[in-house]
């Protein structure tokens, strides 16, 4: 007698399921990504001697050294009120980015091994990464927040300070990302782990982190290409909420909503479109 064992299509280890599959795996594998990043937020630094006292004493440097350079040095601090302040949420707000971009991007090289051996959705990776680095800025918000009180000259702390987590949410959103392009474009092209430190350099002054843009740009294509940029949004709303008691304008609102909303979309779909090759030799 004969009988008919129905079974699902056979599908090669490591190969790329649908969209709306590859999403549900993820979904399932939310609290491990979370457990794991929680369990290894804090644990970058633990071979220093200082440790996670690093996550807050960097940005407080680069934040003095700046200040002596473009306050003390080059001035760039005349007509910005509470310059001290304004540095401070510049410095700590970008390290965020950059931790998140300069962690994806060699992501998926450090995790070869893992990705050749076991069968998941390999946007795990980046997503963890995004995770970790979230979890690390609560103890460097609540140092900036301390700081920027301690540094005015006047109580800085209003009703405004209230909309601040939902610029860092947008932040958050956007910084994803920042962390799956990173991820599948390092997996790509390795080398370019060495360019990133010169990418975001570039990309640290475009977005007025210690001087005001529109001192040196006041109109035309440059200018509204600057004030588009996601990374100027984020500090600017920022400074007008923790520092000038103003709630941004509704453009700035809704530009970088459009960042936060659309970018991780496009760059999931991006990093997608390569699941099949990430855990194949090379």
């Amino acid at each position: 007698m004969t009988q008919t064992v129905e079974h699902p299509p056979l599908r090669p280890v490591g190969g790329r399921p649908s969209l709306q599959d590859y999403t549900r795996q993820l979904w399932q594998r939310r609290h491990f990504i979370y457990a794991e990043s929680r369990a290894r937020a804090f644990s970058g630094n633990r071979d220093y001697l200082l440790g996670n006292l690093w996550l807050v004493g960097r940005p407080i440097l680069d934040g003095m050294i700046y200040y002596v350079v473009f306050a003390l040095i080059l001035r760039t601090d005349r007509g910005i009120d509470n310059f001290p302040a304004y540095l401070l949420i510049g410095v700590f707000l970008f390290s965020f980015t950059l931790r998140v971009t300069n962690t994806g991007v060699t992501s998926m090289l450090t995790s070869r091994n893992m990705l050749q051996s076991f069968s998941f959705p390999r946007a795990s990776i980046p997503l963890s990464v995004i995770t970790r680095e979230t979890i690390s800025m609560a103890p460097v918000l609540a140092t900036m927040l301390v700081l920027i009180v301690l540094v005015s000259e006047e109580n800085p702390i209003s009703a405004t300070w209230l909309l601040f987590p939902g610029v860092f949410a947008l932040q958050v959103l956007f910084n994803t990302s920042v962390a799956l392009y990173a991820a599948r474009l390092g997996f790509e092209l390795p080398d370019l782990r060495f360019f990133v430190a010169f990418i975001a350099r570039l990309w640290f002054y475009a977005s007025g982190v210690m001087y005001s843009i529109t001192r040196f740009v006041n109109e035309g294509f440059w200018l509204w290409a600057l004030q588009a940029n996601p990374m100027y949004l984020v500090l600017d709303m920022s400074r007008d909420l923790l520092i000038y008691d103003t709630v941004p304008p509704l453009r700035h609102w809704l530009i970088m909503l459009l960042w936060a909303a659309l970018s991780p979309l496009m760059a999931y779909y991006y990093f997608w479109r390569q699941e099949a090759s990430y855990g194949q030799e090379r």
